[in-house]
Formats: C-alpha cells, structure tokens, sequence
C-alpha cells in the first residue's frame, strides 16, 4: 500500500510555485479544468485514444498538457508517473478513473500525489466490507432497508446490479415482490442488459418515495469546514423516455427501464432544511475520519431523497468529485459564504492554492 509518508517524500521534489492540477478525460475532468484556470493554475488532463477530443479539440482552452495513452489504465506506467510527477501534478480521482485504472493499482500503485483519500474509493463499490453503507450506519444516517435476498422482498424496491456490457453504467430496475423481481430479472439476462453473475452481487434496497437531491460537499483539513457546494439532479435514460410516456403507453411498451446517468439538473432546497444537509454531512465527516483516516478530504456527494416526513433518506454515496457542472451556475450556496460562484473545480483549486501557501500540501493529499 501506497503511505502518507512515500507521497510526502514526493512532494519534497515538487516546485509548490508551479503546481499543476491532473485529472483523467473523463466524467468530470472539464469542472476540475475550469476550476483550476479560475484560479491561475495550469492543468494536466490523461486521455484515452479515440476519446480525447472533448479535451484536445473542443475544449483545448481549459488543458496545457495533455498525456494521450491506449487505455486509461496505462497511468500507473512509471513512465507516465514520472511525467506526472515531473509536471508538479496534484491529481484529483473522478469516478472514472476509480473504474479504469482499479482499487489495486489506485492503492499499490500510483505514486502520484491526490488530492483526496485514495483509500476511500473502494468504498464506493457496495460488495466492499467497509463500504457505503457501513459508513452511512456508522454516521447515523438514515438508510434504505438492504434486503439479503429476493424472497424477502415484501415491498417496491430498487435492484442495483452494473451494465453487462458497461460496468460503469447501472442497469437498476424495480420490484415489489420476489415473483416480479425473477421476471423483470430472467427479462433483463434475456435481452443481454445484465448477467447472471452480476445479478447474484446485485443489491436489493428499499426504494425511497420522496423527492430527490444530490448534495455536493467539500471537506477541508485545513479548516475542519464543511462547504455545501449545492444540489443536482439526475437525467437518466432510458427512464426519462419511458416516463415521458402517458401511463396507458408505458404499461402496453413493456420497456425494461435503465438508470444511465446521461445529464444533470440544478436544484435548491427549503432554507429550512439546510441544516439536516448540513448535519448528514459532518456526520459522514466524521465517521470517515475514524474509519478511513484521515477521512474524506475534498469533494463528496451524498445522494438522497426527502420523504414525505421530511427526513433525508441517504441511498448513494460519492467518495470523491461527483460530477456536477449544473451546480456552479445554478446553485447559491457557495456564493453565500464566499461572495462569488465557486463550482467543484474552483473549490479544488482553492484548497490547492492554500494547502501550498501555508506549507501544507501533505495534509490535503494521500
């Protein structure tokens, strides 16, 4: 396992005057580009061949150095390291990069200082031991029930279970007893959407009725703060065409439905309610901090649903940049407290630029 120690010996080789801020060309590496050229830093962004354009063409302006490799994998070579380090390169991990490059090779491997607690990351997956939900029970916060299996199933619930053919992508769908669950299931294996295999690691959770908020957070340990960065909501397909859809169709279209993530929307939330976002979020704060030392540093999400008794139901975790780009221009939160639009981005360069002039940096990165 990479040490604290070996990424401080790291950073004793960089020049804190030219840092560079890294990020793999995927998922959210556009916010964590603008952010950093808000804040005068040049940036570092890895490519994959075939689907670097976004990067090198249409949005050139936000990247100075590009590294184009065959996979995004290859970023543990330690010719690329090398380049990594050689630049200065603060690397910030999105949810790609957990997918692409692996836990293993994240926590063994990568001698690149991150922004973030690298071992955190595994937490995200849900058949890990101390994953998510260990942390949301450790936290004290409200939680679906998780079913152990289908039989028990005596109310609707959501079946998490990835893509066959994408892993990164979420094929969930729905069920209110263990006959509907073996139908919708044998239906999906049949037209190839999940696996066998998948299906018996699938999580079977309460689904929560409520209205749905994504809350964007920062921690700093260099303040022991808590920023609320603001609320998203998800675009899905192809569940937003099928809902599009009056009742009487999507009853006779009999489409299975999938939860791809294709988009977000900006929301805001009742003032009065700010504190119990506030409140779940220092408690998983915390809870990092003693199960995951020295916690969750920078950007998480906790991605939940207000019920109709006004409680926030928590149903995902995000233990790293969520990727949001509608929360900048569409949320009030970060302008409240510090006078102007601070999106994802930003707010990672910030802690950047203030962890290197204090003398820092080994506090903010694993």
């Amino acid at each position: 396992m990479i040490t604290r120690k070996e990424v401080a010996e790291v950073l004793k080789d960089y020049d804190a005057s030219k840092l560079r801020i890294g990020v793999l060309g995927s998922h959210s590496a556009l916010e964590i580009g603008h952010g950093a050229k808000q804040e005068g830093f040049e940036t570092v962004v890895i490519c994959q061949r075939g689907r670097e354009k976004t990067y090198t063409k249409y949005y050139r302006n936000l990247f100075d150095h590009v590294i184009l490799l065959d996979r995004f994998a290859d970023i543990v070579q330690d010719d690329v390291q090398e380049r990594l380090r050689a630049l200065n390169t603060i690397f910030v991990p999105n949810r790609s990069f957990s997918v692409y490059v692996g836990y293993d090779n994240i926590e063994r491997r990568f001698l690149v200082p991150m922004l973030g607690n690298r071992f955190i990351l595994r937490s995200e997956e849900r058949d890990a031991e101390r994953n998510q939900y260990y942390l949301l029970q450790q936290a004290g916060i409200r939680m679906p029930r998780i079913f152990k299996s289908p039989a028990e199933i005596d109310t609707l619930v959501i079946v998490k279970v990835p893509e066959k053919a994408r892993k990164i992508e979420r094929a969930f769908f729905y069920a209110s007893s263990p006959e509907e669950f073996k139908r919708r299931a044998e239906e999906r294996v049949k037209k190839g959407i999940i696996s066998e295999k998948d299906l018996k690691r699938a999580t079977i959770e309460e689904y929560v009725l409520g209205a749905k908020f994504n809350a964007n957070f920062f921690w700093s340990p260099l303040t022991d703060e808590l920023d609320l960065l603001g609320f998203d909501r998800r675009i899905q397909t192809n569940l937003d065409g099928v809902l599009s859809l009056p009742a009487e169709e999507q009853l006779e279209a009999k489409v299975p439905t999938q939860n791809v993530e294709i988009g977000h929307m900006g929301a805001t939330l009742r003032e009065s309610q700010l504190e119990k976002i506030f409140e779940a979020g220092e408690r998983f704060v915390e809870a990092c901090k003693r199960e995951y030392p020295p916690g969750i540093i920078g950007l998480f999400a906790l991605q939940g649903a207000f019920t109709p008794d006004l409680e926030f139901c928590v149903f995902d975790v995000s233990p790293r940049i969520p990727g949001c780009p509608c929360v900048e221009p569409t949320s009030p939160y970060m302008k409240y407290k510090y006078g102007k639009e601070v999106g994802p981005g930003r707010r990672v360069a910030m802690e950047i630029k203030s962890a290197a002039e204090k003398g820092s940096l080994p506090e903010i990165v694993t």
